[in-house]
C-alpha cells in the first residue's frame, strides 16, 4: 500500500501509517529498530531495495531522507515536505517514509525525523554516499546508535579513512569493514590449525579499493608484523599471502566467488568467498549494534603507518655491547670521578701520615726508624706504624676502602 502526502507535516506522516497498517489487517507494530537513510534522489532506489532486502531479517521502519536543491533563490527561503508512505508488499517486512526535503526545513532534517521514530526501539543512521567528516557529530548521527557509512562511494576512499579515524565515535563502522568479514573469518581459522610464527604479510587488491587497506591494517595490528600492499586488478581483494616459519599460507580469490586456501603440509582446499550486495552487508550490521572495538583498533593503526612502518631508533654505532662476563667499558666522566675520588684519598693519607712521623721525630719513637719493642710485636701508639701497617695491609685493596681501614684503626 502507498500513501502519498504533499506539502505535509510529521503528524500527518504518523496518521497515515497508522491508517495503512489497519487498511491491510495489520494494526500492530512489529518492528524491531528505526533505519534512517541519507541520501540523494539518484541513489535513493538503490539504498531503498536493498534496506527493503535487509529488513526481511531485521523488520524495521525505514525513513528515506532526500534533501532536494532549491534551484531559485525564492525557493530557497520556502520551506516544503513532500512524504510516501509504503506498508506491506510495497514496503518488505516493516514500514518506510520516504521524505523529499525542500527549502529552509532541508537544514533542519533532525526535526522532522525524531517524530517518525519508533518508541524504545534503536536507531541506525546510514549514509550511501556522501557522508559527513563526522559521523556522530551530525544532528542526523546524534540520534542514532550505529552510523554506517561506506568510504567505497567516496572519491578518494584512502584519504577518507584517514579522516574517519580522526573523527571515529563509538558506534561507527563503514561497509568497506564489513565487505572483509569472510576474509578475516577465513586467515583466523586457518591460523589457528598451525603452531608457526608469522613473520610477513602481503595483501593484494585493487588500488582504490578501501577494504583493501583496512584488511592490511587489521592484520599489522593484530600480528605486529610487516604488511605489504600490492596492487591487482581486481575485482576487489584478490589475494593475502602470509609467510611463517612453517612455511606460507596463501588465500587466493582470483574471480571474485571462489578462493583457493593453501596451507604448507596440507592439501589445498575451495572456498567460497563471493562478494556480496548491499542488502547482506546492511542486514549483517543490523546485527550488532553496540560499538565494533577491531574496527576502531585497525581503523586507528593509519594508513599512512601501513605505507611507512614506523622502526626502532637505531642503536648508536659507536657503542659496543659487551661480551658475556665483560664489564662494559666505563665513560670519560665516570672516569674523571675515580681520579678525582683517588687524588682525594692520596691527599688525605699523606695528611693523616705526616703528622705521626713528625711527633715520633720529637718523641725519638722507633716508629721513624721501624724499630719494634722486645715482644717483636709493633708498639702500640706509634704514630709511624700505623700509616704503615695501613699501607701494607690495603696494598692489595682498591683505594677507595684505604679511609675505611684507617678510621677502623683510629
Amino acid at each position: 500500500m502507498k500513501i502519498d502526502l504533499t506539502d505535509t507535516t510529521a503528524s500527518k506522516i504518523n496518521k497515515s501509517l497508522v491508517k495503512a497498517r489497519r487498511a491491510i489487517g495489520t494494526p500492530a507494530v512489529g518492528m524491531v529498530l528505526t533505519l534512517v537513510i541519507v541520501t540523494d534522489e539518484e541513489n535513493a532506489y538503490d539504498a531503498l531495495k536493498s534496506a527493503g532486502d535487509a529488513s526481511r531479517e531485521h523488520p524495521s521502519r525505514t525513513v528515506v531522507v532526500i534533501k532536494r536543491v532549491s534551484r531559485s533563490p525564492r525557493d530557497r527561503t520556502r520551506s516544503r515536505l513532500d512524504a510516501e508512505v509504503l506498508v506491506g508488499a510495497d514496503a518488505g517486512a516493516g514500514e518506510t517514509v520516504v521524505l523529499r526535503l525542500y527549502g529552509e526545513v532541508a537544514d533542519h532534517a533532525q526535526s522532522v525525523v525524531l517524530p517518525l521514530l519508533l518508541p524504545d526501539a534503536p536507531v541506525v543512521v546510514w549514509w550511501p554516499v556522501n557522508a559527513p567528516l563526522d559521523p556522530a557529530g551530525d544532528p542526523l548521527g546524534a540520534l542514532a546508535q550505529r552510523r554506517v557509512t561506506d568510504t567505497y562511494a567516496c572519491e578518494q576512499p584512502v584519504r577518507e579513512l584517514t579522516a574517519r579515524a580522526d573523527s571515529y565515535a563509538p558506534g561507527d563502522t563503514d561497509l568497506s569493514w564489513t565487505r572483509i568479514t569472510p576474509w578475516r573469518s577465513m586467515l583466523a581459522a586457518a591460523l589457528d590449525q598451525v603452531t608457526c610464527e608469522v613473520q610477513g604479510v602481503e595483501v593484494e587488491g585493487e588500488e582504490s579499493n578501501p577494504s583493501c587497506e583496512l584488511l592490511a591494517m587489521w592484520l599489522a595490528d593484530r600480528l605486529d608484523v610487516p604488511v605489504k600492499r600490492s596492487l591487482s586488478s581486481g575485482p576487489g581483494l584478490t589475494a593475502v599471502r602470509m609467510t611463517t616459519d612453517c612455511g606460507p599460507i596463501v588465500l587466493d580469490r582470483a574471480d571474485g566467488s571462489l578462493a583457493t586456501l593453501s596451507i604448507h603440509g596440507q592439501p589445498k582446499r575451495a572456498v567460497a568467498l563471493k562478494r556480496r550486495d548491499t542488502s547482506e552487508l546492511i542486514a549483517e550490521e543490523l546485527r550488532r549494534l553496540d560499538p565494533d572495538d577491531t574496527y576502531a583498533s585497525a581503523l586507528r593503526y593509519g594508513v599512512e603507518r601501513l605505507r611507512n612502518p614506523a622502526h626502532r631508533p637505531a642503536a648508536d654505532p659507536g657503542a659496543r655491547k659487551a661480551p658475556s662476563g665483560e664489564r662494559p667499558a666505563a665513560s670519560p666522566s665516570s672516569l674523571d670521578e675515580a681520579s678525582n675520588a683517588l687524588d682525594a684519598v692520596s691527599q688525605m693519607l699523606d695528611e693523616a701520615s705526616g703528622t705521626p712521623r713528625e711527633a715520633a721525630r720529637e718523641s725519638g719513637a722507633p716508629g721513624d726508624s721501624g724499630q719494634r719493642p722486645a715482644g717483636g710485636s709493633p708498639a702500640k701508639g706509634a704514630g709511624g706504624s700505623a700509616p704503615a701497617e695501613a699501607a701494607a695491609e690495603g696494598a692489595g685493596d682498591p683505594p677507595a676502602q684505604a679511609p675505611v681501614n684507617r678510621a677502623v684503626r683510629k
